[in-house]
């Protein structure tokens, strides 16, 4: 059996939300000892990096609701941050389009939030507007968000782990904790590289962070049901279609966003995502199947609630999944030139989304405090983006409790 290891702050879970309350615990806690446990084989293999490259700002969450504040700090954070240390990111700005009178009523609404989370430079745009930014855009009205960017993600992880190395800590990958045991003074997390004793328990597993609070004894209603995103890419004679970042305004009816584009910063054009249920908390491909995940969700009476009360939209995303040629009607809203041969297969996420039992989504960032612990139970996009900001709120609450 190997020996024992002790640390005063463990931290379950290595992607980008999980490193960075590392670095940010690591300076509100000078002199702790900082344990990330991560069970793949290198940090951010997930949500950190299956994912748009976008940098959201903030524009979409409602007012004075934990996401939208640590999204406009965040978004801010991480732009200093790839400053600071080199890392690839363009504030190329975004455009939010209304395709008809609805829409556009809506996007005065949309300004309004803008307006009350902090966004600055925020522009309203007549078709005209539009047109110049967007050429081949179908719009009657838009909005323009010039702090919204593209970066690389996986660069942002590989510099927060090495800085997290290079002040004395340690990255354990390959390592799953597969429980947490209270003891008089902390934690013993038995893990498949042995047992560690800990003070404190930061819970940051996204896809799993349900699964690792419960499996710490702390109270959760909620489960990660996972829902896939699919990406296609535009082929290079097509990239002309779309300049920046080309987003639909959100449908008050629909629980997800919505397909878009978006340029990404090591070049090319994604559009995307659909959001189907996954088979598999790591389900990135249709074919992905993990009998012990399906039950779970099969059987959490919220998705049964969830798909009754939103049934003509997931009929619709799974026939989107299959047919690729729904997929494309659904881009043509945003932008009526593209056609099915100017797309390529992309890649795919999986969006760990915390759902209520009576079907409804979670829609904030929820943490769930403990005995000496705290679990980040609903972290899904803008998180990546946000990651510096979670970070400093995790390590403002460890701070209150202890």
């Amino acid at each position: 059996m190997m020996s024992r290891r002790s640390c005063n702050i463990g931290i379950v879970g290595g992607g980008i939300v999980g490193m960075a309350s590392a670095l940010a615990v690591a300076k509100r806690f000078p002199g702790s000892r900082l344990l990330v446990l991560e069970k793949e084989l290198t940090c951010g293999q997930h949500q950190s990096t299956h994912n748009s490259g976008v940098l959201h700002a903030g524009l979409y969450y409602k007012p004075g609701s934990l996401k939208a504040h640590l999204a406009v700090t965040g978004i801010r954070r991480m732009t200093a941050f790839c400053s600071e240390f080199g890392i690839a990111h363009d504030i190329c700005g975004k455009v939010v389009i209304a395709t008809n009178e609805e829409e556009a009523h809506r996007l005065d609404t949309l300004f309004e939030r803008g307006t009350a989370n902090g966004l600055s430079g925020l522009r309203m745009l007549d078709h005209d507007g539009v047109r110049e930014r967007e050429p081949h855009a179908n719009a009657i009205r838009g909005l323009l968000v010039p702090e919204e960017g593209i970066v690389d993600y996986a660069a942002v992880c590989r510099t927060m782990a090495d800085l997290i190395q290079k002040q004395g800590h340690e990255i354990r990958t390959g390592c799953r904790v597969d429980k947490a045991t209270p003891t008089d003074g902390g934690w013993i997390l038995r893990t498949t590289t042995g047992d560690i004793e800990c003070d404190f328990l930061i819970n940051c597993a996204g896809l799993h962070s349900d699964r690792v609070a419960l499996a710490s004894g702390a109270t959760v209603d909620t489960r990660i049901i996972p829902f896939r995103g699919e990406y296609y890419q535009l082929k290079p004679s097509a990239r002309h279609l779309v300049h920046h970042l080309i987003y639909p305004v959100p449908d008050p009816g629909f629980p997800f966003l919505g397909v878009h584009f978006t340029r990404l910063i090591g070049g090319g054009i994604e559009a995307g995502p659909n959001a189907v249920l996954a088979f598999a908390r790591e389900g990135y491909r249709k074919s992905d199947i993990n009998l012990r995940d399906l039950f779970e969700s099969a059987s959490f009476p919220g998705l049964r609630r969830f798909v009754s009360k939103h049934a003509s939209m997931c009929w619709n995303e799974f026939a989107q999944s299959l047919l690729p040629s729904l997929f494309v009607r659904a881009l043509q809203k945003l932008v009526p030139e593209i056609r099915l041969s100017d797309l390529e297969p992309g890649g795919a996420g999986v969006r760990a989304q915390a759902m209520r039992r009576d079907g409804a989504l979670v829609e904030d960032f929820c943490f769930v405090e403990g005995p000496r612990s705290l679990h980040v139970v609903n972290a899904p996009s803008p998180a990546a983006t946000a990651s510096l900001a979670i970070g400093e709120a995790i390590a403002e609450r460890i701070s209150l409790v202890c």
